[in-house]
């Protein structure tokens, strides 16, 4: 459970993140999340997580949403059955939480803009 977000951080279990985070269905967190295009999200951003086979990816774009999908990604991850989501930062978290306990979901933050 994420417990909280705000601009350059995020809570997950008690432990502050600084730097954009994947979180993995099965509870794993991999830190420094870096993006080919930084605002752009690429497919191969996400390969290492879609090789887990999640219902839902959840996307947090930053505090003021700058970070957008590549053309085609969405479709990429329909044809895998894997649903994505993205908004701002805030709102993904809420999602994230409501979504975990009951599907596969795997998610990535964009801690700032």
């Amino acid at each position: 459970m994420i417990e909280k977000s705000a601009f350059g951080s995020i809570q997950i279990k008690g432990k502050r993140f600084t730097t954009d985070i994947l979180i993995y269905p099965d509870g794993r967190i991999v830190e420094n999340w870096w993006r080919r295009h930084g605002h752009q999200l690429a497919f191969e951003d996400l390969e290492h997580l879609v090789s887990t086979e999640p219902e839902v990816i959840v996307i947090g774009t930053g505090v003021y949403g700058r970070m957008q999908p590549e053309p085609g990604l969405e479709k990429a991850l329909k044809t895998r059955g894997i649903t994505l989501l993205m908004d701002v930062t805030a709102e993904a978290v809420a999602h994230f939480n409501r979504l975990r306990s009951s599907r596969k979901t795997g998610a990535g933050f964009h801690l700032t803009c």
